[in-house]
């Protein structure tokens, strides 16, 4: 199967100047946007929450987490490079159709729950600053996300998500608003520290699940397919192939946006640790809450920059989440699908994030709790991302899928570690509610 384009000619200087810059913009382009996405509201509940519970011994969990995001997030990326086609394409050519259902089942539950949830989060955090009926902040949140996703362009919707991603960086400040105590600090980062206890475990298996979310792997395999289709390769032949430079590039792209999401996750246990921990508040129910809570203990800045950071991230995520819901269901059934068409042109597609947007926007209208919702949602996350993983290993190191891009022995090792490392904490969580 040739899979790699021919080798081209030398450059010249003037092309070869372009490619580096096209190379070090696409680093703060896809990389940025799904490492931003995987920080969503949830996520910084649980991070805050782990680190009020937790403390400063919680630190080392985002440095080794950090590894774990490369290879998962790079091997999707890798797939969509290769062949041309989103995640769910590729599972619809080479896995059993049970299966596929199966996992898509779980993706899409987790997808919609999780998007409702942070919706919720968002609306909380944006009562915080306006008071408004909470009904219509909700309504109000659901049809910015949709006019993005429904109107924008590829582009558009590329550069407005790495606007809303360095919103990210108010963690940064908050957190050193916090004053930690610089040797604990050292010691909760560089000395892993586990409590053989429920609760140590539960935290655990938390930053892990939340950390390798299932949608951060479809997102980025279907946006480096969306990249080659903005480059005029329409056909599925044409899209076919990468180099190793291409995947190079991508390493690089998705290296800097999981070392900018465990950042993200550093400092937001840090801050929590700083202030909630050392004053005895260990319970968190949720990004809001938490935000609330450091008002008091940090300031009225710290509280602010942490409110900004939920609500920023939000409207990034969410549309990951319902458009990245869409674009499975899509490939499953073989509809047309991809943001570089219109709506007229794939209406399935965009039906299918209105759909998942609302239905998200209605679970908060149920009187479900939301922590109650994220609970439900990282178990069936629980059950879905392990088989999710295990089938990208088994798709990568497939010669007549990656010809001779196929998977080395240390990105092997990463990957199979990880998928096991996942697969443990998702038992853990499962037997943890079961228990």
């Amino acid at each position: 199967m040739a899979n790699v384009t021919a080798p081209a000619r030398k450059p010249v200087e003037g092309a070869a100047s372009s490619a580096r810059q096209h190379s070090v913009l696409r680093s703060a382009g896809l990389g940025l946007i799904t490492g931003a996405a995987d920080d969503d509201c949830s996520a910084i509940g649980t991070y805050a929450q782990a680190g009020a519970q937790m403390g400063y011994k919680i630190l080392w969990t985002a440095p080794v987490a950090l590894p774990m995001m490369l290879a998962v997030v790079y091997l999707s990326g890798k797939l969509g490079q290769v062949t041309g086609q989103g995640l769910f394409a590729v599972l619809r050519s080479h896995s059993p159709r049970w299966l596929l259902y199966l996992v898509l089942g779980g993706v899409l539950v987790g997808n919609v729950i999780e998007a409702g949830a942070d919706i919720g989060g968002m609306a909380a955090a944006t009562g915080l600053l306006i008071h408004l009926p909470s009904w219509l902040i909700l309504a109000g949140i659901t049809l910015t996300t949709l006019v993005l996703q429904l109107w924008g362009s590829y582009r558009v919707i590329q550069g407005v998500f790495r606007i809303l991603a360095l919103t990210l960086l108010a963690y940064v400040g908050s957190a050193f608003l916090a004053h930690p105590d610089l040797g604990q600090v050292v010691r909760g980062t560089l000395v892993p520290q586990v409590r053989w206890n429920r609760d140590w475990l539960s935290i655990l298996v938390a930053i892990i699940g939340t950390s390798l979310s299932a949608y951060i792997y479809t997102w980025q395999s279907n946006e480096e397919v969306e990249e080659k289709l903005e480059a005029g390769k329409k056909t599925l032949k044409e899209r076919r192939g990468t180099t190793s430079a291409a995947l190079k590039s991508s390493f690089w792209d998705v290296l800097f946006g999981m070392v900018f999401a465990s950042l993200v996750m550093y400092f937001i246990m840090l801050g929590a640790a700083a202030t909630l921990f050392q004053a005895g508040q260990h319970s968190i129910a949720s990004a809001a809450q938490a935000a609330e809570a450091l008002r008091p203990l940090a300031g009225n800045a710290a509280w602010l920059l942490f409110t900004l950071g939920i609500i920023g991230v939000g409207f990034l995520a969410i549309p990951v989440m319902t458009t990245g819901a869409a674009y499975d269901v899509c490939q499953t059934t073989g509809w047309r699908n991809g943001l570089h068409y219109s709506p007229a042109r794939a209406p399935r597609f965009y039906a299918a994030i209105v759909v998942f947007t609302l239905a998200a926007m209605g679970l908060n209208f149920l009187g479900i709790n939301p922590m109650r919702a994220l609970v439900i949602a990282g178990i069936v996350q629980g059950i879905s991302t392990p088989p999710l993983l295990l089938l990208i290993m088994i798709l990568t190191n497939r010669r007549s899928i990656m010809g001779d891009k196929v998977n080395g022995r240390a990105i092997n090792i990463l990957g199979w570690t990880t998928t096991a490392i996942v697969s443990a904490a998702s038992l853990g969580l499962l037997a943890s509610f079961l228990h």
